[in-house]
């Protein structure tokens, strides 16, 4: 029989809390960049929450797609669904609830344009990213699409357009995930490999594609940070802090390229975590400042 907290405890699991706070953060980074004198902090509010709940209804029904290769893993056999500890069918409802109730709100309390984006992230998250885990290293590309969505829906939800200055954002977020995955999927290669993911450090163990891709995606990083200075977002101070911090993160690319070890890439990764917060703190301040 279960006791209250830990149902309690292993529905929020189901949420992916941890990994939803950068979706959460790039959402309001876009939102503070595209608000204007008439946003008010309700708006704000409704966007984070509506935001979380469709975010958090995919990954729920995520983790029902996945509860089989989830047990194959040591890193995620302890997921509710896997572990057993709930069925499928209560992660179905409670993942199509929290999907519909976010973008129900989105839509009521900003704009329709906004649920439609936060609706198009879950279902590409949940029918096009997740079964193709399982059938090709492209997956991570794909994966990257509604993983950088968040932006837009932050931008959409403050200005109820889908423009330039929001793709801007999106392009930001896309790249960044890339190196940022490759380090996963290389500290992580022989449990994906038993699961049956064929990650690229799955399909050519020595690393040396993961490590080059890992290169190309930074470099391709740099210039698109750069870029809300371009379109109007940030000063040319913020453009020296994007800078720094893309030189920072080619550096241990670089690294992770040349050792190929978990050491280089777990420095990879977490500096890959620290990155994005970093820039959107420099972006909002910068803007805020100038604009």
């Amino acid at each position: 029989m279960w006791r209250l907290p830990s149902l309690a405890g292993d529905f929020v699991t189901l949420t992916k809390p941890r990994l939803n706070f950068l979706v959460l953060l790039t959402t309001a980074a876009a939102y503070s960049l595209g608000s204007g004198p008439e946003s008010t902090l309700s708006q704000f509010l409704h966007t984070l929450l509506g935001t979380f709940l469709v975010a958090g209804g995919a990954s729920a029904l995520n983790q029902v797609w996945e509860r089989d290769t989830d047990r194959l893993m040591r890193r995620t056999r302890m997921r509710p669904i896997a572990d057993l500890r709930l069925p499928s069918s209560a992660g179905i409802v409670f993942g199509l609830s929290l999907t519909l109730l976010g973008a129900t709100e989105l839509a009521y309390f900003l704009n329709p344009l906004t649920s439609g984006v936060a609706l198009f992230t879950a279902a590409s998250y949940v029918l096009l990213y997740t079964p193709l885990k399982t059938r090709t290293s492209l997956s991570t590309i794909v994966g990257a699409l509604p993983g950088a969505l968040p932006a837009v829906i932050g931008w959409a939800a403050a200005t109820n357009t889908i423009s330039i200055e929001g793709w801007v954002l999106f392009g930001i977020v896309f790249m960044w995930q890339m190196p940022h995955f490759l380090a996963i999927a290389w500290m992580y290669r022989d449990e994906y490999a038993g699961a049956g993911m064929p990650l690229l450090p799955v399909i050519q163990p020595d690393g040396r594609s993961t490590g080059r891709q890992a290169v190309i995606y930074t470099a391709a990083l740099i210039p698109l940070s750069m870029m809300p200075t371009g379109v109007g977002l940030a000063s040319l101070w913020f453009m020296v802090g994007a800078l720094t911090l893309g030189a920072v993160l080619m550096v241990l690319s670089l690294e992770f390229a040349a050792k190929r070890t978990i050491d280089t890439a777990r420095r990879l990764f977490f500096g890959s975590i620290l990155y994005l917060p970093i820039l959107w703190t420099l972006l909002v301040l910068d803007h805020r400042a100038h604009f």
